[in-house]
């Protein structure tokens, strides 16, 4: 089992040794098309870049999130074709915070793919050692060349809104909220028509998991903190939401890091909860 976490030392040694599959996950939630000018500016040799609102993501509904989850079948035929195999070890990065690189991970994971390592501090650690760059428009994810019936049997747990609306009643679960308090609170909503969170559910924005150079905290710093904030909850009754599904998945690749293994993602979150206005909203930040 390869490390869910490492240098961008261990990574300029793996990538020198060949063997490894390394990902570019940049993204801007701004500007789509930004993280693929990022590559082509300049990326980890040999790295082949993913498109988080494509191959990463399928078609918003309007009513299932701003970043459905994709189609699993697809995907893994994509990956497989691209000579990925669910024993390669894959290293994902991004621009530097390691928001979309987890998100990357988590779908992988959710894929089957076991052997998914993060690049601690991202692209900026990469070049804070001065390693190389390539240039150009490198590889991306075919489409899809031949279609893949196969069972998908998901090896990261999820649920979904009505799950998350029987526990708001039954305790079943602790919703953890991964964006900012402003937004959380109900304060501001810059991306979606309704502002606020769900009932019942704890704010946790994702700055809290990092180092002021964006590395993560220590495993034994955040199991402290996620205790302290879950009230010793087991990990296995533990909900993670965001806008859109992306972001939550920066605290639960923290509670994996902690040791704290096991908390689901609400892939449509706060994005697909108050399309529907029948759904509670709470405001405030108490």
């Amino acid at each position: 089992m390869h490390k869910q976490l490492i240098s961008a030392k261990e990574l300029q040694s793996l990538v020198s040794e060949g063997h490894i599959v390394v990902l570019d996950a940049r993204y801007s939630l701004t500007d789509p098309n930004a993280g693929y000018q990022q590559y082509k500016n300049g990326h980890i040799p040999g790295s082949l870049f993913l498109f988080q609102g494509s191959d990463l993501c399928s078609t918003p509904t309007g009513s299932n999130g701003r970043h459905p989850l994709p189609n699993p079948q697809e995907l893994k035929q994509r990956l497989l074709n691209a000579g990925i195999t669910p024993n390669s070890h894959i290293v994902v990065y991004d621009a530097d915070t390691s928001t979309f690189s987890v998100r990357a991970w988590w779908v992988l994971k959710w894929l089957g793919f076991s052997n998914v390592s993060v690049l601690d501090g991202g692209m900026q650690s990469w070049l804070n050692i001065n390693g190389n760059l390539s240039k150009g428009e490198g590889k991306t994810l075919g489409q899809l060349v031949s279609s893949n019936k196969n069972k998908f049997t998901p090896q990261m747990p999820t649920v979904n809104a009505s799950q998350v609306l029987n526990s708001i009643d039954t305790n079943r679960f602790k919703l953890i909220d991964a964006r900012n308090t402003e937004r959380y609170a109900g304060q501001t909503e810059p991306l979606d028509p309704v502002a606020g969170h769900i009932p019942g559910a704890l704010n946790r924005p994702i700055s809290a998991n990092l180092n002021s150079n964006g590395t993560f905290k220590s495993a034994q710093q955040l199991k402290n903190e996620f205790n302290q904030l879950l009230s010793n909850t087991p990990a296995n009754q533990v909900v993670h939401y965001c806008g859109s599904g992306i972001t939550a998945c920066h605290n639960l690749f923290a509670m994996e890091l902690a040791g704290l293994n096991g908390s689901f993602l609400y892939p449509g979150s706060w994005s697909e909860w108050c399309s529907d206005k029948n759904r509670p909203v709470a405001t405030g930040t108490s």
